[in-house]
């Protein structure tokens, strides 16, 4: 599963580079088969992940639930490996705003970060 493991997002469509690491490194991250976790701006959660392909590569549609500044946010998104090997996606809150998103590199350091966190929070 190539879309497996932690994806450093900077950009997306609703918000600049800085409002989306304002806590720490945007990211969204798949684990395993059906789990995966994301954070950006304040936001953090949980995803339940379905795998497949669209168009020979492979692609994740999600539901999610977790936090924004203490208040439980929810809703659904979907990412796809492209071509070039970046990631593009969607990421939608539930009756509220939705934005695109793009992972175009893939730093070691954010994602040394990311795994650190992981670690300590489990």
């Amino acid at each position: 599963m190539p879309l497996k493991g932690s994806w450093r997002i900077t950009e997306m469509d609703l918000w600049e580079r800085d409002d989306i690491d304002l806590v720490g490194p945007a990211f969204i991250e798949f684990r395993g088969t059906r789990s995966g976790r994301l954070g950006f701006i304040a936001v953090e959660g949980q995803l339940d992940c379905r795998h497949g392909s669209q168009a020979g590569r492979p692609f994740v549609e999600f539901t999610w639930d977790g936090w924004d500044e203490g208040d439980q946010v929810g809703g659904r998104g979907w990412a796809a490996l492209e071509e070039d090997g970046s990631l593009r996606g969607h990421i939608f809150f539930h009756l509220g705003d939705d934005s695109g998103f793009r992972v175009r590199t893939t730093s070691p350091l954010a994602l040394s970060e990311l795994s650190r966190q992981a670690d300590l929070e489990a």
